[in-house]
Parts: C-alpha cells; structure tokens; sequence
C-alpha cells in the first residue's frame, strides 16, 4: 500500500534554465533512477504584449517568435539531457507559453503528474509581499505534492521533520503520504510541535498527544519533540537545523484570497526563506489561482 502511495512515476521539473531549476531536476533524476520512472522537463514562455495599435499581423509574429524560442528552449533541454541523463530515466521535453503556475498545473492534470520537483530563488521583500514566487503559488494550488529545493543536493534523504497539528483526523491523507515519503527514502521521521506563547501547552501534555498520534498511524523509525519558539515557521526552521534535517514535509490548507493574505501559510513562508528541501501536499483543495 505505501508503494501505491508514493507513486513517482512521472514527475515534473518546471525548467527556466536557472541554478536551482538545473539543481531541481538532477534530483528529480535521482529519483526517478530508483525506480526507472519518467521526468517531464517543462518550460514556459511568457509572451510579451504586444500591441495591434498599426494594424500589424500580430498574430503571425507572435507564432514565428514562439517557434523560433521553442528551437532555442528544445537546444538547452538537450544540453541538460546530454549533461545529467541516468540509465532507466525516460526524460520528455516541452514548451508550454502562457501564465507559468497556470500552465505547469495545467500540464500536471493532463499527464497524470504524481510529483511536482522545483528549484526556487529566495523570495523577500516587496516581491514576495506583492507577487510571491511561482513555487510559492504552486504549494498553494497543486493537488499533488510537491518538493521544492534551493541548492544542489546528493543525498541521501537520511531525516525527514514532519511539523505537527496534532489534528488527527484532519491529517489521515497526509500522513499516510508522509509515510510513504520515509519508506521510499529509508529515512528517519521526527515529528515535532512548536511551541509558541499564542499556541502554548506543556511539554507533558504535547508528548503525550505526539506519542498517542505516533501509535494511531502505525509510525515506525521516528522521534517526538516538543520544540520552543516564539514563532513557528523560524521554529521549524532553528529546529530542523539543530539535527541535520534533509527535508521537512508539511501539508498546506492552500488559502486563497482574503484568507490568504489575513492568515497567510506555514509552508509558503518556510518555502520561500530556508535552504531545505520541502514537501508539501495541500490537504484541502480549491479552485486553482494562476
């Protein structure tokens, strides 16, 4: 049943052809090389606007300059292929042209995508305030998960921090992911609840409640901690650095709108501001946002 789970079969690399997108989609490789699986290399073009104001067969310009980059695009994913391709791996290319988180989720329906593997910048700032980054909109509207990674890495996963709610019910779809996300790894889970003054209880009554969730999915090669900090997602952070973490798994609500900007996400802000690798799956799905 875990194996089911944690299907990688065709896994997405959105690809600009930047560090991380190159760095995202050698471990997308690393991956896909464990079980001979399929890596859909995908890059968007976003077309400038171009404006009819002479009566200019715009249409026409607009196709030969699309071409013209999809030859360019289609050089440099053979580059990358030439570069990094690993025995077993099957790697498809395309070019899509349209709103980038749009278009990648929209690409990731129509070929049964099972994982979404992404390099991202660091997003601070008035940009992260105004625009946020296209793997931030992506954990927000991806009904698969997704891991999102900054720097170059080799492995092995060896420690995963699974951050908790304690919501046991809530969360029955995202730990039998979770779950499966170890096993595939062979890696040690820790689970942790961050203690914070707006969200406080004591250590005796949270590890208690850690032990109880830990015994009711069947847990196995796992810690429980309890972790103090006067904010959560610097808390998950300080936390995961402080035993070597390799990847930290979340789930996200994917708020929307006036919910999102008022309440904002956990996972989007650690996303946007560690050098970890991160897991997330959106527990709660709505209508896609572009």
């Amino acid at each position: 049943m875990i194996i089911n789970i944690i299907a990688m079969k065709k896994i997405l690399v959105p690809c600009d052809f930047s560090k991380p997108a190159v760095n995202a989609f050698r471990f997308a490789l690393d991956i896909a090389s464990k079980s001979r699986e399929t890596v859909h290399l995908v890059n968007v073009i976003e077309l400038p606007v171009v404006h009819d104001s002479l009566l200019m067969p715009v249409l026409s310009f607009e196709e030969e300059m699309l071409n013209d980059l999809r030859e360019k695009v289609n050089s440099e994913f053979k580059k990358l292929k030439d570069q990094y391709s690993k025995d077993g791996v099957k790697i498809v290319f395309h070019v899509g042209h349209g709103v980038i988180s749009r278009t990648l989720l929209d690409y990731a329906t129509e070929h049964a995508i099972e994982l979404i593997v992404m390099g991202s910048h660091v997003s601070s700032g008035l940009r992260e305030l105004l625009i946020g980054s296209n793997a931030e909109k992506i954990v927000r509207n991806s009904a698969i998960p997704v891991m999102v990674l900054k720097q170059h890495f080799t492995g092995p996963i060896k420690n995963i921090i699974f951050p908790n709610t304690l919501e046991t019910e809530k969360q029955e779809d995202l730990v039998m992911k979770v779950k499966a996300l170890q096993h595939f790894f062979g890696a040690t889970l820790h689970i942790v609840w961050i203690n914070t003054p707006t969200n406080f209880a004591s250590d005796t009554i949270t590890n208690k409640r850690l032990k109880t969730f830990a015994e009711r999915f069947m847990l196995k090669d796992f810690t429980i901690n309890v972790f103090n900090h006067h904010n959560e997602e610097e808390g998950i952070m300080n936390f995961t650095q402080m035993i070597n973490g390799d990847m930290i798994a979340m789930g996200t609500h994917g708020r929307k709108g006036i919910s999102h900007a008022l309440l904002g996400s956990v996972a989007e802000e650690i996303v946007n501001h560690t050098d970890n690798i991160i897991w997330t799956y959106t527990m709660a799905n709505e209508p896609v946002e572009a």
